[in-house]
């Protein structure tokens, strides 16, 4: 079992790596093994601290049950122990996800990141009884909480966690959905029981508060940014942290819609060239010319932080 002070750093929210015929309505088995291992490997050989899968832009809601069957066991062997890996089975219903964890469990993996089941939104009370039922159904599964409101329909308020954090083997959160103070507040609830990850941006502030690490899918592009904040903050560098923040989330844009915001973000990560992920998956085929448009202009930009911070973090190695 792992606890809430193993787990920290940078958590790289992996892509379901697809295979070319992906895009096909028809294809039934399209993870596609080799971009999966080499792109895992690359990503924990640079220096990720933790590889979580299948969230929302992991693509959690296009992947058929054996397509998830094979994600976990190849991201297990890709692995191989080296950081903590946490599936992601998160479902549009309990029993979906208690499916997922027994697939993960049998695949050798020994933590998950479970979201509260999504398609209608449930109650704080269910959302409760939810995590209670699979953390004893599951008691050597370690279990990370994805809290994510937009998607999930549903809000965990803080004082829910006095009821989750009875369970030991829910050891950790990604969110990203809490101003400063109800953050303070959060940590008097879970500290040392929980850690919690929070968003790439928030990490130069909500790492003095409490937070333990921050997840980033923008590190599939290149994770020499964040690996540089991360360090930065190691070392308790409050203003490198400041300016590689900034750097990180980059000039204010226009939001883009639900339909492209974590696709679109694959897309970048393809043309940025650090690892292959594969192309979108159905329904997710007709992409707007200004969608392709506005994440080549992200990767050029990109591409130049991790030159910029590159070197820099070898050199701290």
């Amino acid at each position: 079992m792992l606890s809430a002070n193993e787990i920290g750093g940078l958590m790289a929210m992996m892509p379901a790596f697809a295979t070319d015929d992906a895009v096909d309505i028809k294809a039934t088995a399209t993870i596609d093994v080799n971009r999966l291992r080499d792109g895992v490997d690359r990503m924990i050989r640079d220096g990720a601290d933790v590889i979580a899968t299948t969230g929302s832009f992991g693509e959690c809601h296009t992947l058929l049950i054996d397509e998830f069957r094979t994600l976990a066991r190849e991201c297990v062997s890709a692995v191989k122990g080296r950081v903590p890996l946490f599936i992601g089975v998160t479902s549009p219903n309990s029993r979906e996800t208690v499916q997922k964890i027994k697939i993960a469990e049998e695949a050798g993996a020994e933590a998950v990141l479970a979201g509260v089941p999504y398609y209608f939104p449930s109650s704080v009370e269910n959302a409760v009884r939810f995590y209670k039922d699979i953390a004893e159904m599951f008691p050597r599964m370690n279990i990370m909480v994805y809290h994510n409101p937009a998607l999930h329909h549903v809000t965990l308020p803080v004082d829910c966690f006095n009821e989750i954090t009875k369970h030991r083997n829910v050891i950790g959160m990604k969110d990203s959905h809490r101003d400063p103070v109800e953050f303070v507040r959060l940590q008097k609830v879970v500290a040392g029981k929980m850690s919690v990850f929070c968003f790439q941006g928030q990490y130069f502030q909500y790492a003095d508060l409490g937070a333990a690490g921050f997840w980033s899918i923008d590190a599939w592009m290149g994770p020499w940014p964040q690996l540089a904040l991360r360090d930065a903050i190691k070392r308790g560098d409050r203003e490198a942290a400041q300016a590689i923040t900034l750097d990180i989330m980059g000039p204010r844009a226009v939001p883009l819609n639900l339909s492209w915001r974590e696709t679109a973000a694959k897309i970048a990560i393809r043309l940025a060239g650090y690892v292959d992920p594969g192309p979108l998956r159905p329904p997710f085929v007709e992409i707007p010319p200004a969608v392709i448009e506005g994440q080549t202009k992200r990767v050029e930009r990109w591409k130049t932080l991790c030159e910029k911070y590159r070197p820099k973090t070898i050199a701290a190695v």
